[in-house]
């Protein structure tokens, strides 16, 4: 269950040392969940800026670079918070039983969270965003711990993204044939519909942008959060971190770019090319936050965004379910029984704007009403881990 835990100086509980000097850390983190819950509540889903919708299929928007980023850090946290305990002398098979029980935790309330408000076991979602952060954190730390050296980590890297290219390419799809990356012809899309059948996603039915075979490039991405942990926890300054960061990154960009030709990067097929592509911009942004926060000092200016990144996943999920309710509360009016939320967003937000500034007030609204409630939380010092 969740428990409240006393925080370091910058991070999430149980982080390292190092760690907690980074307030630059909690600051990409939060950045990352603002942006999320701004993009995920829209007031008028066909009035929304392009930015802040997902690519319609391949390219990618700033909204594509949300959920990678996240699994990113994930992977960060991992380096930082196992291998300080682990330099502590804290037993692997204790972490790893640990792992799992966290990771269980995080994939059921995934799943409850899709049951709401309606619970129809029949066609849930058994994988989704909480699920996949639940699969890729268990995965990534089992491969941190049994596979310490930083050479057998690229190796996996490697192996799960050019495994993930074949597959993709090589194994034929009934009715389609092999190579296909077409939204009804690729290999990740038939496997979902074949074996999670009802329980997709709700808005594609047949396919789940968090599906089956698609987590594997997703574990790549947050090993590529432990490769930048281990850098991060290297005695050297913060200049010659930065420095490694930012060229660190901008390989991985021109390696997405080139992969792009052959197999391109698309957020819903999670494509290598995607992978490599926005671990390499997470590599660059974090070299900017550390560069900016951490060696310059400007940390007054993002104290709103450390604030957001030390209950991430609790606000999250409250944002999730206020989003449920405000769905499920049915508003009686004249003209007939609407949502609240269309409700609120047809007499408080619709008259103040245009209709796409409308919606994007709704969205800042929404990250608003999320930031009070992780400043509450903050100020009554509740740092909420699974």
């Amino acid at each position: 269950m969740l428990q409240p835990a006393t925080p370091p100086n910058s991070t999430s509980p149980a982080l390292g040392s190092v760690a907690q000097r980074l307030v630059s850390l909690d600051a990409f983190r939060g950045t990352t969940m603002a942006l999320m819950v701004l993009v995920n509540n829209s007031g008028d889903w066909s009035h929304t800026y392009a930015p802040l919708s997902h690519s319609t299929w391949n390219g990618w928007t700033i909204t594509d670079v949300v959920f990678p980023s996240f699994l990113w850090i994930v992977g960060v946290a991992i380096t930082l918070s196992l291998g300080g305990r682990l330099a502590r002398g804290v037993a692997k098979s204790r972490l790893m039983l640990q792992v799992l029980r966290r990771a269980a935790i995080l994939y059921a309330f995934g799943v409850v969270g899709y049951l709401l408000p309606n619970f129809d076991f029949g066609t849930m979602r058994l994988l989704g965003v909480l699920q996949r952060i639940a699969i890729c954190y268990l995965i990534a730390s089992a491969i941190y711990l049994y596979a310490p050296r930083i050479r057998m980590q690229i190796l996996w890297i490697v192996s799960l993204l050019v495994g993930y290219w074949l597959i993709m390419t090589l194994i034929p799809v009934p009715g389609y044939g092999a190579g296909r990356l077409d939204v009804d012809g690729n290999l990740a899309h038939y496997v979902d519909r074949i074996v999670l059948g009802h329980h997709n996603y709700a808005f594609t039915k047949t396919w789940d942008p968090e599906g089956i075979v698609s987590t594997l490039p997703s574990i790549a991405t947050a090993l590529f959060g432990i490769l930048a942990g281990h850098l991060l926890r290297l005695s050297h300054d913060l200049d010659w971190k930065t420095t490694r960061l930012f060229f660190a990154g901008n390989a991985l960009i021109a390696l997405g770019l080139i992969c792009d030709i052959w197999l391109p990067i698309n957020k819903a097929l999670w494509t290598s090319s995607f992978s490599l592509f926005m671990a390499g911009l997470d590599f660059v942004l974090l070299a900017g936050f550390v560069y900016l926060i951490d060696d310059l000092g400007y940390k007054r200016l993002v104290r709103p965004f450390v604030i957001f990144g030390m209950n991430a996943i609790t606000i999250y999920m409250l944002s999730e379910l206020l989003a449920i309710a405000l769905g499920a509360i049915q508003w009686h009016a004249a003209a007939g029984s609407i949502s609240l939320g269309s409700w609120l967003f047809d007499h408080c937000f619709a008259p103040l704007a245009s209709p796409y500034n409308a919606s994007l007030l709704w969205a800042l609204a929404f990250v608003a009403l999320m930031y009070l409630a992780a400043y509450a939380m903050y100020r009554l010092k509740w740092f909420i881990r699974v």
